[in-house]
């Protein structure tokens, strides 16, 4: 398997909070590689979900990857709490923050270091980040509320990210959070993502087995 097979990491904010603990064993069980943690504050973005107290609880149950995406103000303050808590991983947004500041912190906890691009946004604006970043996240629809429509005017922005790794030999996965399902995770897949953000349009589907939906979704990359 070479070092940017797809991966499919299910968002635990659409997961069924009541079985938390069974979601999270059935997901582990089926064989995806990341679980995915959106932390909202009501600022940054308008809506409020987890805080660390959740992800530490969450952590003694799988030794899957944590990977946890700040959209939040000043997440340079929380870094030490979700480290503490079990993060592996830390992704921050060059809108919210101060990346020069930021990162080297997430680096020196000994955690994945990863920058988030709302739709808006330009590569360019992480260029100078690209060599020592090890996540980039391209949000492919706006961040803050679940269910929306996957943005096809993303797509580029995917492209041009997976062309600049290939070129220079950039050593980050290229996720692509926002809109998932069967359908756009070939689009993504083909554009170059290394990473699904999985929510309630491809894993966490009402009414139908987790691995069905992983299964569905596998099928579409293949």
């Amino acid at each position: 398997m070479s070092e940017f097979a797809l991966k499919l990491a299910p968002s635990m904010i659409a997961a069924d909070l009541s079985r938390f603990a069974e979601v999270i064993a059935e997901l582990e069980s089926v064989g995806v590689e990341w679980l995915h943690w959106d932390i909202m504050d009501g600022r940054f973005v308008p809506n409020i979900s987890f805080g660390p107290m959740v992800v530490q609880a969450a952590r003694p149950l799988t030794g899957l990857h944590f990977d946890v995406h700040l959209m939040i103000e000043q997440p340079g303050n929380w870094i030490d709490q979700f480290a503490d808590a079990g993060a592996d991983g830390i992704d921050v947004h060059v809108e919210g923050c101060d990346l020069n500041a930021t990162l080297p912190r997430i680096k020196a906890r000994g955690l994945r270091a990863g920058v988030v691009l709302n739709p808006g946004t330009p590569v360019a604006s992480i260029r100078s980040h690209l060599p020592t970043v090890d996540n980039v996240i391209v949000m492919s629809v706006q961040p803050g509320f679940a269910g929306q429509k996957f943005m096809p005017t993303v797509v580029p922005k995917i492209e041009e990210l997976a062309q600049l790794r290939a070129t220079f030999g950039h050593n980050f996965e290229l996720i692509v959070d926002g809109g998932m399902s069967p359908e756009t995770a070939a689009i993504a897949a083909r554009a170059g993502a290394t990473v699904l953000v999985c929510g309630a349009s491809s894993v966490f589907i009402k009414g139908q087995p987790l691995a069905t939906s992983v299964a569905a979704m596998r099928r579409s990359v293949a």
